[in-house]
């Protein structure tokens, strides 16, 4: 302090933070833009020659954006459209299901702390030993087809089906992250004074009302934030989808991520350009997303204050 000054200690200890930062979050991010308006299969940038705006038109090139398949990277589209439809229907069912275990584990009930570290256990596991652990159950010859036939019925294709293995990584994503979510939307639970919950118990209202009236909107900053992180880890989906399906059968399954990671890394010939334009075209859609949703909760809590 005595060398640097009062002013100046305090970028001393945050430095090396920043450095690091730096180095590995803001530097990919140069390089990525870098990557992105260059073409070639080179790795160096500067073997790279410019391209501008090229990579972003081959992907976004269509003759009837309703048809996929006249689209000049019709994988890139499908999968955009897995993507969204998976983000859809995993963000609803992963807020309800949240809700109600949330719910639920506030309750005075038999072995809460157990249950409570049950339903967070699959938090801690990997991704990838989620993924083998659920292959291994839903595969041709694994633990769901002995039980059927145990049972006398015929085995199934789980994941040899496009619409059962869709079906199914949605499942394992909920099973697999649902605990943490869970926790939030309880610590937000335990946040509301007891006195409000009296005061209707005394005025006897109906349990469906308390819900209502005043658990859900004194719980709604927790659910918003849940939404945030959901939707976000919803559209980065690829480690379980890639160990569980590998993205088929077909492309049923091959989602955004995905796609960047086979065209830049997996294919024979490595795309650096396109994948590099595919996760700015994927940034730029999470941002409009957690903008908008951000938006909409200000609007909420402004109409509230006037109310």
């Amino acid at each position: 302090q005595k060398w640097l000054g009062a002013s100046r200690i305090g970028w001393l200890f945050v430095g090396p933070n920043l450095v690091v930062i730096g180095i590995f979050t803001f530097l990919p991010i140069v390089i990525n833009l870098v990557y992105a308006v260059t073409g070639g299969v080179n790795l160096l940038p500067t073997q790279r020659p410019f391209t501008g705006l090229e990579n972003f038109s081959i992907l976004l090139e269509c003759r009837d954006y309703s048809d996929l398949q006249s689209c000049r990277t019709d994988i890139f589209w499908r999968s955009i459209f897995n993507t969204m439809k998976f983000s859809v229907i995993q963000v609803a069912l992963m807020l309800f299901f949240s809700l109600v275990t949330a719910l639920v584990l506030n309750r005075k009930i038999i072995g809460r702390g157990f249950w409570r570290g049950v339903f967070f256990y699959p938090v801690l596991l990997s991704p990838v030993v989620v993924a083998l652990i659920w292959k291994w159950l839903l595969q041709s010859q694994g633990v769901f087809n002995a039980g059927l036939v145990a049972l006398g019925s015929q085995p199934m294709d789980w994941l040899l089906d496009r619409h059962w293995a869709f079906f199914w990584v949605v499942v394992v994503s909920i099973w697999a992250h649902m605990g943490f979510y869970t926790l939030i939307l309880l610590a937000g639970l335990q946040a509301i004074p007891k006195d409000v919950y009296e005061a209707a118990e005394m005025d006897a209202a109906p349990p469906f009302r308390v819900l209502r009236r005043i658990t859900l909107p004194l719980l709604m900053p927790n659910l918003i934030v849940v939404l945030v992180l959901v939707m976000i880890r919803a559209v980065q989906s690829f480690d379980e989808v890639f160990v569980l399906t590998g993205g088929g059968p077909g492309s049923a399954t091959t989602f955004i991520v995905q796609y960047i990671y086979q065209t830049g890394f997996a294919e024979q010939i490595h795309l650096y350009g396109l994948a590099a334009a595919a996760s700015l075209i994927l940034a730029a859609g999470l941002m409009a997303l957690t903008l908008a949703q951000l938006r909409l909760s200000k609007a909420s809590e402004a109409g509230k204050v006037k109310k």
